[in-house]
């Protein structure tokens, strides 16, 4: 996280460019902002092939300017909002430049590596960017970190978990922090044995217990690479040494963090698992708004359990803590070899514990080596892609 905290300016209407408004984390962040219209104002949307809910967004926010990624749907676009004044765009370059385009702050929320060069070309405006892609940090989190300190921009996290130690962490003295823990709720197999996880289907491994996600982000949970993913992130958000970083398992998903002070205070973070609490914090930052989710009632959970993770049955876990810290390019193969992997038992081409297999061999034969620009660590994210798109189980 930027030691220099800037803040927003004071309440007037926010202009919010969002990058991936068709996502499930788009569709959130446009119902905070409908709820709050005297607050926020639509700069500019951006999304990929869902292209009915982008015409039907963009009729309801009426963005200055609309870009889709993919320019075979320009024409459709344009004949369906012809009459409405948005400015219309295609392509990736056109997403890139949709993010470059002044407003007060940019929700990115594109999946994967698409969202690398958007998020950044916002960054180097000195933008004020709320994050929810993990690539950025994950693939990248040097070189943004990096850009983010020379253009005096401002990154507010929305993963449920980083928004928490966002609001718990002074990072003005970081060394009052012994320790900082997130929380996974383990997943549909929590319970399940390592022969049981053989045979699970695509079906059973996206039936998430708390959260509604989409199905790469539910197998990633499965699994537990996605909280590895954000001991990732959490390293390059906060100053934090990586052994500082710690998973508790917790089936409720109601405590999305806990950071452990040197005198023994344990501070929570705690509210009902829906992603609309941490976007609404951001979208309001450094103020609070009214979010449209469920009172957290503790007496009627009844109970919280905390477990400590199980890396034997669960090993993405374990390699995305050694690609932390290892450093160079690890984890951009981490990531890459898991979208693959994750993809292809999605297809059925593979069990569900081959998933881990394919990410530890993509990243044995991969050499570990600095990434020095945005070009380096999409050439090595195609490369690890490739790898791991032809490893045989």
């Amino acid at each position: 996280m930027s030691s220099k905290i800037k803040t927003l300016p004071a309440p007037h209407k926010r202009t919010v460019t969002l990058l991936g408004s068709t996502g499930t984390i788009g569709q959130s962040t446009l119902k905070i902002i409908g709820e709050h219209p005297e607050r926020f104002e639509v700069t500019a949307l951006t999304g990929g092939n869902n292209i009915e809910l982008l015409i039907e967004q963009a009729r309801k926010y009426k963005p200055k300017r609309l870009a889709v990624a993919n320019e075979a749907h320009y024409a459709n676009l344009k004949s369906a909002l012809q009459g409405t004044g948005i400015d219309i765009t295609a392509g990736e370059a056109a997403v890139v430049e949709a993010a470059s385009i002044p407003s007060d702050i940019v929700m990115s929320a594109i999946v994967g590596a698409a969202g690398l060069k958007p998020t950044l070309a916002a960054i180097r405006r000195g933008a004020t960017v709320a994050l929810a892609n993990k690539e950025c940090l994950v693939c990248s989190g040097e070189l943004m970190m990096r850009e983010v300190k020379k253009h005096s921009a401002m990154l507010l996290p929305v993963d449920s978990e980083h928004n928490a130690i966002f609001q718990l962490f002074d990072t003005a003295h970081p060394e009052q922090v012994e320790q900082v823990t997130i929380t996974a709720s383990g997943g549909p197999f929590r319970t399940w044995t390592y022969e049981q996880m053989k045979a699970a289907t695509p079906e059973q491994a996206v039936r998430h217990p708390n959260w509604s996600m989409g199905a790469k982000i539910s197998v990633d949970s499965a699994t537990l690479m996605n909280k590895g993913l954000e001991l990732i992130e959490a390293y390059w958000l906060f100053p934090l040494k990586t052994q500082q970083l710690q998973v508790l398992i917790h089936p409720q998903s109601i405590v999305h963090c806990l950071v452990q002070m040197v005198d023994g205070s344990v501070l929570a973070q705690m509210s009902m698992p829906d992603m609309c609490t941490p976007i609404a914090n951001a979208l309001a930052w450094p103020q609070r708004i009214k979010a449209p989710v469920a009172k957290l009632d503790l007496a009627a959970i009844g109970s919280l359990q905390f477990e400590t993770p199980d890396t034997a049955r669960f090993p993405a876990l374990a390699l995305a803590r050694s690609a932390m810290e290892t450093g160079g390019n690890a984890a951009t193969v981490l990531n890459a070899a898991n979208e693959i992997a994750v993809s292809r038992f999605l297809n059925k081409e593979i069990a569900f514990t081959d998933i881990a297999k394919i990410v530890e061999k993509t990243i044995e034969k991969t050499d570990n080596t600095q990434l020095e620009t945005i070009d380096d660590v999409l050439a090595c994210d195609n490369e690890a892609r490739a790898y791991a798109t032809g490893y045989k189980i």
